[in-house]
């Protein structure tokens, strides 16, 4: 194994040297041109106006931003920007998603009081809309109360609340606010709810006490509530005090509440130039709601793809580049729900789309967010060529940095004068969940979609996620990674497949060898499984070119010659097993119903599925190897196809993710037919086809 290890290691290598001398797939005039008119520093300035705006969807500040997007977009020649608009009112639907209405506040503040001689009168300000949004739970309902505080902890246990009086209290809560309405407000009585919830999990959780975390509660709860949200250190002081068995009065005050509405959606072309490709499209997406200030998270992916609309639109005018043949689309929705209603609403759109480039978090300074960048591929249910084009613009990023932070120059020019000047160190790195991108590669939809984003950022929905944090040298290696991708993609045509499949192979290569190592710590059957899944993987890479165009024989050729002998390099397989018993149903999806079970704000699948009759399905707490039974889930979903049996879906996600029992995704399947999103087609005869 290791004899086959260190030569896929050497192919690697070998071309290297000759790799690393030019920019990968365009003209060396074209990356220059890109490089010096990209500007972190302008792409900066506009975020700092978007970080101005507590941008909830639907609502005001959301609609302050996307006037300004659609502004700017017209001032830089983009002259069929638009805002399109769906209705938003709780009552429609897009796909799976439930439309949340707007929510916007009028009014509110927390302080604390002070006896003075018979009389409470207010002593400190805790919390303000005006001054800090955040501080403010979204989707809180109007109230006003003065009222004692009383500690619950967690709250989200009815031993929580024993010996408490909270009838027409204020809580006090380490929990997000929605989770602890059920108990602290609808069965206990509590007026209202302070939250200190934590900052999201990683190596700095808790570390500083000085974040307020955005606070959530559900848009569609059947008990109306508020929450203010507080620091850390105010909660410590807090139960220090009640410790002490002190009288803690607080007055509150929230005028707020959701209404109908519409979902906005600022979207943009460039028109494609040729007459036979120009109805198709190449997209990039972010998304433009978050709290204020919401800097990383994601007005820099807002800002980044503005950037790249405006140098692409001002170097074709100026004649330093072609048009693009395909049209390249711009669109800024609220996460995941406005992709939704813009896919359903506009539903002409997704099919013409051939893929997407989604930027979400990619501006964080490595030294203040702790941010680390990736380039993110797509799920194993939809291989395509499309995510090595952006590893490899991502590697040419890599390089040129190394280079110029090593020796303080470089070829071409990828910092930002008022930015940082390290190595980016990007992350090439397989698919993972938690943005639009996952709408775009679902199984309703199925457009490849790269996807590049910070992780961690320790400041990620708190109040510290600021301009402040954004570095302009990072903003202008994302906007070029994702500009020189897209435009690629764009003029992409037959004459390009030789050199696109060269660099397909070497990825393949690359793969192969992690996958080898990661076979060995598998068992026989598992790393036989693994190993066919790779190889069936690896050759629809060159399958989806034809999505473009289509593939010269030469290239066919020159592909299934590289993968047979791959295929005896790393072979040793056993005959593919048949499928038994459970494992040989074989389900189709139900057209109606477009999207993932879980979306933005509201849970398709547990808001139809009948746990008290059908039981829970242990596939969404299972954990694998590389993923959460979140991400089991939506992969088997997407790779319903009315063909492939359960048992290849769950090999296909047992490679992917990482060894499953075949019985939880049947289980899942079964739950999924339960809610109609899925039905029992007929029962397969051998094991794969």
């Amino acid at each position: 194994m290791k004899t086959i290890y260190f030569f896929l290691v050497s192919l690697i290598l070998l071309p290297v040297s000759i790799y690393t001398q030019s920019p990968p797939l365009m003209k060396k005039s074209k990356i220059r041109f890109l490089t010096e008119e990209i500007s972190g520093t302008a792409a900066k300035r506009n975020l700092e106006y978007l970080a101005r705006h507590h941008r909830m969807r639907g609502s005001r500040g959301f609609h302050e931003a996307a006037v300004f997007i659609e502004k700017q977009l017209k001032s830089y020649g983009l002259a069929d920007a638009e805002i399109k608009k769906y209705k938003a009112d709780g009552v429609a639907y897009y796909g799976t998603q439930r439309s949340r209405p707007p929510w916007d506040v009028e009014f509110a503040e927390l302080w604390e009081l002070k006896k003075q001689g018979n009389r409470w009168v207010q002593h400190a300000r805790l919390a303000s809309w005006d001054a800090m949004p955040v501080s403010v739970a979204q989707d809180s309902e109007s109230g006003k109360v003065t009222a004692g505080l009383v500690d619950i902890g967690a709250g989200t246990s009815e031993t929580d609340y024993a010996g408490k009086d909270l009838k027409g209290k204020l809580v006090l809560t380490s929990s997000q606010p929605g989770a602890v309405v059920p108990l602290a407000v609808k069965q206990f009585g509590a007026a209202g709810i302070i939250s200190y919830a934590a900052n999201q999990r990683t190596g700095w959780w808790k570390e500083n006490e000085n974040l307020v975390r955005w606070g959530h509660l559900s848009a569609f709860s059947d008990t109306p509530a508020f929450a203010f949200m507080v620091s850390l250190k105010q909660a410590r002081a807090f139960q220090e005090r009640l410790g002490r068995g002190e009288d803690i009065r607080l007055s509150a005050e929230v005028r707020a509440g959701k209404h109908n509405g519409f979902y906005e959606v600022v979207t943009a072309t460039i028109p494609g130039a040729d007459p036979g490709l120009r109805k198709e499209e190449i997209v990039f997406s972010c998304h433009l709601d978050h709290q204020r200030p919401g800097s990383n998270d994601n007005a820099s992916g807002c800002v980044a793809i503005l950037e790249v609309a405006r140098s692409l639109s001002k170097l074709i005018k100026e004649g330093k580049i072609d048009p693009p043949a395909r049209t390249i689309r711009f669109v800024w929705p609220p996460e995941i729900e406005g992709t939704m209603a813009l896919f359903e609403g506009s539903p002409e759109l997704p099919g013409r789309m051939k893929a997407a480039i989604h930027l979400d978090m990619v501006g964080g300074n490595p030294s203040k967010t702790k941010a680390i960048f990736h380039v993110t591929r797509g799920p194993m249910s939809l291989s395509s060529f499309t995510y090595d084009v952006a590893e490899a613009f991502g590697s040419f990023v890599n390089r040129q940095s190394d280079t110029f932070a090593s020796t303080g120059r470089s070829e071409y020019r990828l910092h930002s004068l008022e930015g940082g000047k390290e190595a980016l160190q990007a992350s090439l790195v397989e698919f993972s969940m938690g943005s639009d991108h996952q709408i775009y590669s679902e199984g309703s939809y199925r457009i490849p979609a790269i996807y590049m984003n910070d992780w961690p950022d320790r400041y990620i929905h708190t109040n510290f996620d600021t301009p402040a944090n954004i570095d302009p040298t990072k903003l202008k290696r994302a906007a070029f990674i994702g500009a020189a991708s897209g435009y690629y993609l764009a003029n992409l045509k037959p004459k390009d497949a030789s050199s696109l499949w060269q660099l397909s192979k070497r990825q393949a290569v690359s793969r192969t060898a992690i996958m080898l190592k990661r076979r060995d710590g598998l068992s026989r059957d598992e790393g036989d499984n693994l190993t066919r899944q790779h190889l069936r993987y690896e050759r629809s890479q060159v399958d989806s070119m034809s999505s473009f165009f289509r593939i010269p024989a030469d290239v066919r050729e020159q592909a299934e010659k590289f993968f047979s002998d791959l295929e005896l390099l790393v072979g040793g397989l056993k005959p593919t097993p048949r499928a038994q018993a459970e494992g040989r149903l074989i389900f189709r999806r139900n057209p109606k119903i477009k999207g993932p079970t879980s979306v933005f704000g509201y849970n398709y699948f547990s808001a139809r599925y009948d746990v008290q009759k059908h039981g829970p399905v242990r596939l969404f707490g299972y954990r694998g190897l590389r993923g959460s039974g979140g991400a089991y889930a939506y992969e088997v979903l997407n790779l319903v196809d009315g063909k492939r049996n359960a048992q290849e879906i769950r090999d296909i996600v047992a490679a992917e993710f990482g060894p499953v029992p075949l019985g939880l995704v049947v289980e899942y399947l079964k739950a999924l037919e339960s809610i109609e999103m899925v039905r029992t087609g007929r029962v397969s005869m051998i094991g794969y086809q």
